[in-house]
């Protein structure tokens, strides 16, 4: 990673890693797509509705994946291998008390939680049978994507590539079996989702119990390190928080869409996020494939290969954003019909995603700059990030403008947070990089 060319290094773990990420985007498109055609437009409802709760579990896990894995990245880079390998355990103890703790609470008070995220009394039936399995196996999930980021940052991008084909192949293959012949509807997509995931658990874990490999299970990696941990939670803090102040965007955008437009709404919004969804994981497979050459080089002291990479990756990032942007605006229709076939749906998401993805082409760049710094450990300054889109600006503008504009406020507030926040992060990333080259 110190010497061979950026390009090719790019390539190399971006590769694996946006087909991964595209592959796990297929867990809530396919779900999304056999309940839409299977159950209906208040099922899709009441899916929109649990995702906010699905992210919130996921930021723990995400908290601890990426920020040890970018202290995987980093030792690495360092040559110190057998604190490499005490990350890896503390990675796998630490998601397993989060995804305890997440389950006991969530199961105890689903309903309320699933009400205030904003299910009426027509979905809230849908939105709990979903959620229920995926309590259920949620430790599962936080192994799954741990040790998929640990597969990256030790060099094996092919391998968590080959763990989420797995996952996300059996889940497609699962969810017609439970959802139309064994009648389970949504419940049958979660327990899909879940099965699959503990598939791809064990074929984790048979590569890390390889002592031929340079991260691998030892006897003496289990016992909690409170550095590490504190280093990991540290650096993993910034996609924490973006995904839980995502979470919570959702579930403001979930009551205002409820209030202004009703369940059609939320289901509209459902299906314009599960569109951008796909797009977004491509850029987080970019990300995922820069974060361990960026984090090496930075340990390393090699600055100009490490603005290289970001340079690069962010073009890319761009180049993907566009095209979603196009699509949206050209032949929005053609995507709203993979999700469904009622005409009160599609007539309300067609012009509703013009409007939301009218700006869409910069957020490739925000998304980038956000992780860079995540990857070199700068935490502050990849937390303001994450913090502004989500909370500084799309908040007030999604309680402010729908005063003025009804439920067209609700879309206009996030293409304009998009395009502030875009603008935050060039200034930001335009004083760090010049700091690198004077160094």
């Amino acid at each position: 990673m110190g010497t061979e060319p950026i390009g090719k290094l790019l390539r190399q773990y971006a590769l694996p890693a946006i087909i991964a990420m595209t592959a796990s985007s297929l867990y809530n498109i396919v779900d999304s797509i056999f309940i839409g055609h299977g159950v209906g437009a208040l099922a899709l409802s009441g899916l929109t509705v649990a995702k906010p709760f699905m992210d919130i579990c996921a930021a723990f896990g995400s908290m601890v994946g990426v920020g040890a894995s970018t202290l995987v990245a980093i030792k690495l880079g360092q040559r110190d291998y057998e604190n490499a390998r005490r990350v890896l355990g503390n990675v796998i103890v630490l998601n397993i008390i989060l995804g305890a703790l997440i389950t006991v609470v969530g199961l105890l008070w689903l309903d309320p939680i699933l009400y205030a995220f904003g299910a009426s009394d027509q979905t809230i039936g849908y939105a709990h049978d979903y959620m229920v399995p995926i309590l259920a196996g949620n430790i599962l999930t936080h192994i799954y994507f741990g040790l998929n980021n640990m597969l990256r940052s030790a060099g094996h991008p092919r391998s968590s590539m080959t763990a989420t084909i797995v996952a996300v192949t059996l889940n497609i293959a699962l969810d017609p079996i439970f959802i139309f012949w064994l009648q389970m509807g949504v419940r049958g997509a979660a327990l899909a989702t879940m099965i699959s995931q503990a598939v791809a658990v064990i074929w984790q874990f048979t590569i890390f119990c390889n002592p031929k490999e340079l991260l691998h299970f030892t006897k003496k990696m289990w016992r909690l390190d409170p550095k590490i941990v504190g280093d990991s939670i540290a650096i993993g803090l910034s996609p924490f928080l973006m995904n839980l102040a995502h979470s919570v965007v959702v579930i403001i955008l979930n009551n205002q869409l409820k209030h202004y437009g009703g369940d059609m709404a939320i289901a509209a919004y459902g299906v314009i996020n599960r569109v951008t969804f796909v797009f977004a994981m491509i850029v987080m497979g970019l990300n995922q494939g820069m974060q361990p050459i960026a984090g090496y080089n930075y340990g390393a002291k090699r600055y100009d290969r490490m603005i290289s990479v970001f340079r690069l990756t962010a073009l890319l990032a761009t180049a993907v954003t566009t095209i979603v942007f196009l699509l949206a605006e050209i032949c929005p229709d053609l995507m709203v019909k993979l999700f469904t076939h009622e005409e009160d749906l599609i007539s309300m998401t067609v012009p509703a995603m013009r409007i939301v993805l009218c700006v869409f082409f910069c957020t490739g760049f925000q998304m980038v700059t956000g992780n860079f710094f995540t990857s070199i450990g700068m935490a502050g300054k990849a937390i303001f990030l994450s913090l502004t889109r989500q909370v500084l600006y799309l908040i007030p503008l999604a309680m402010f403008l729908p005063l003025l504009l009804n439920l067209n406020g609700v879309w206009f507030a996030l293409p304009l947070s998009d395009l502030i926040s875009a603008i935050t992060a060039g200034v930001m990333l335009f004083y760090q990089i010049r700091n690198f080259r004077t160094i």
